[in-house]
């Protein structure tokens, strides 16, 4: 398909034009089950009511206000994200690789604080993934995100094997300043991390004066069946970023932190033109209420380990392992996954690849049990072939 838009992302030839609920539509009117909502962003899928109803209500009002000032709608959140998660402080940011880049800025100058110069080293995972800017590529540890073609990088990460306890062993010493890791790989093929693990890697860090970040972009808001996969895990992060979802597909970021994380920013440490818009932030609002209510999170909970024992039931010869949290699975299959994405499209079921072989299924958290059963009965068929 030949377009003047850039394709960075090597994008399927297929333009979309709207969507309803977990339902996306094209421009020749052929309709999809929606299993990837943006890559965990659109949460409560396409055309969300009360969503609409804010942006439209917000738009008339303001849309963007200068961070020199604070607007009605940013304070409003930012007291009901903070009583929801109990941390007590927050910077609002316009995507997960601003929030993580104010996490990292956060991080080298609480080791400063603490150390000196030479604490400044970051500790991450294997297989991790948090960002496409230059300092959270290199904090991603995974060598293809690191083209000699975009050197050099900038110095002050390291890597360890994730769920190893022998890596633990050396991982931190009096120059690390902080520890970063995913609650779920997710881009490196949804590999859960063990809470012992993380719980142990991050008593090891703080045993080294280092603060522990948890780098929940896609895990963050609902989407793993807790309002954050940390509070699963258990290893009390003292500083969380989020993205993806939190706005429900408005372009918006946060980093949140408690405790002794919470007063390192000072006025011109760091900041965003964009960020905390009164915009992506009233829409914020709506996805936060959503997900707090009732039994909402009971439910993605339920659907996700619908998902997943409904494919192991299957009991298909290429599937090797079905992983996931929530809402966010990851299907390792024998074979190429990209041409079982791309058979998949055709069907009429969007989904991605993450990691080595691997199917990553990440619908919208309010997804009905019908169009569950539809987007499976499309993979069932292509996994058969």
């Amino acid at each position: 398909m030949n377009t003047p838009v850039v394709n960075n992302y090597g994008s399927f030839d297929v333009i979309f034009k709207s969507g309803k609920g977990s339902v996306l539509k094209d421009i020749n009117g052929k309709k999809y089950i929606d299993f990837l909502s943006g890559i965990a962003v659109n949460c409560l899928g396409h055309g969300y009511k009360p969503l609409v109803k804010a942006i439209n209500k917000q738009s008339k009002k303001m849309i963007h206000v200068c961070n020199y000032f604070f607007s009605d709608v940013g304070v409003a959140y930012a007291k009901s994200l903070l009583e929801a998660t109990g941390f007590d402080g927050v910077f609002f940011g316009n995507s997960g690789a601003e929030a993580n880049e104010a996490a990292i800025k956060l991080a080298r100058k609480y080791g400063q604080m603490q150390g000196g110069d030479s604490k400044k080293t970051i500790v991450t995972l294997e297989r991790s993934f948090h960002g496409r800017t230059l300092a959270t590529l290199k904090a991603t540890g995974q060598d293809k995100f690191h083209p000699e073609s975009f050197a050099p990088y900038p110095s002050g990460f390291k890597t360890i094997k994730a769920n190893d306890f022998e890596s633990l062993q050396n991982a931190f010493d009096n120059n690390t300043a902080a520890l970063m890791i995913e609650c779920v790989q997710g881009e490196g093929g949804v590999i859960p991390l063990d809470p012992k693990w993380a719980q142990a890697a991050a008593k090891a860090a703080r045993e080294a004066g280092a603060i522990v970040i948890a780098d929940e972009v896609q895990t963050g808001m609902g989407r793993t069946g807790s309002l954050l996969a940390s509070e699963q895990l258990q290893f009390n992060p003292d500083v969380v970023t989020l993205a993806k979802g939190i706005a429900g597909g408005v372009p918006m970021g946060a980093c949140i932190f408690r405790g002794k994380a919470n007063k390192v920013f000072q006025a011109g440490d760091h900041q965003s033109t964009f960020g905390g818009n009164p915009l992506a932030l009233a829409a914020a609002r709506v996805v936060l209420k959503k997900i707090t209510s009732p039994d909402f999170l009971v439910k993605v909970t339920e659907k996700g380990e619908y998902i997943r024992n409904t494919v192991n039931s299957w009991k298909l010869p290429c599937v090797k392992e079905i992983r996931g949290l929530g809402l966010m699975t990851g299907i390792q299959i024998e074979g190429n996954p990209v041409e079982v994405e791309k058979e998949c499209l055709e069907r009429g079921l969007l989904f991605s690849t993450a990691g080595e072989h691997t199917l990553r299924l990440v619908p919208p958290l309010n997804i009905p049990k019908k169009h569950i059963d539809e987007g499976l009965e499309i993979l069932r068929s292509v996994l058969e072939k």
